[in-house]
């Protein structure tokens, strides 16, 4: 990769790194701020889990952004991503079992929301961890159009640092 390449990718990277992040305080304003939903148990724990998928993704952006300072390195962070890979599953499980419980006792602006944000959090751990789901720039495009839903960068990374013996992929 030449450096013009190098740096384009540094830039992707700290973005996606930065984006992430600050979509967590911006996504509160605009649904319990501007849209005024209700801060219920139901709707924070979903917001938990969306929060959590968010700061891994970060987590994972900025790991990537660090790996790309020295050459064929390992993932920083790889085995904490691998336990995080694990351990959002039962996490996840239990927190959209309980919006879907809240949304059946009691459905409105106090616990679908909350719903909605631990289903969207389902997805981004799919999403990093698993099968690559957002396509927003036009060489991942290409690759869907081409080969169809492709293993995610996390996940091709965890596999490649379980074959260097860095974690279990």
């Amino acid at each position: 990769m030449n450096q013009r390449s190098r740096a384009r990718v540094r830039r992707r990277l700290r973005s996606l790194a930065l984006l992430e992040l600050i979509n967590i305080p911006l996504q509160a304003v605009i649904w319990f701020g501007e849209l005024g939903f209700p801060v219920t148990v139901a709707n924070a724990a979903g917001f938990a889990l969306f929060s959590l998928l968010l700061l891994e993704g970060s987590a994972y952006w900025g790991a990537k952004l660090r790996q790309m300072e020295i050459p064929r390195a390992p993932l920083p962070g790889a085995r904490a991503f691998a336990a995080a890979r694990v351990l959002n599953v039962p996490v996840l499980f239990a927190g959209v079992a309980f919006t879907v419980w809240a949304v059946a006792g009691d459905p409105g602006r106090g616990t679908i929301p909350g719903l909605g944000f631990a289903l969207f959090a389902v997805l981004e751990h799919v999403n990093y961890f698993h099968t690559q789901l957002m396509y927003d720039n036009r060489a991942d495009r290409r690759r869907l159009r081409q080969h169809g839903l492709c293993r995610s960068h996390l996940s091709r990374d965890l596999a490649l640092a379980g074959a260097r013996g860095g974690a279990s992929a």
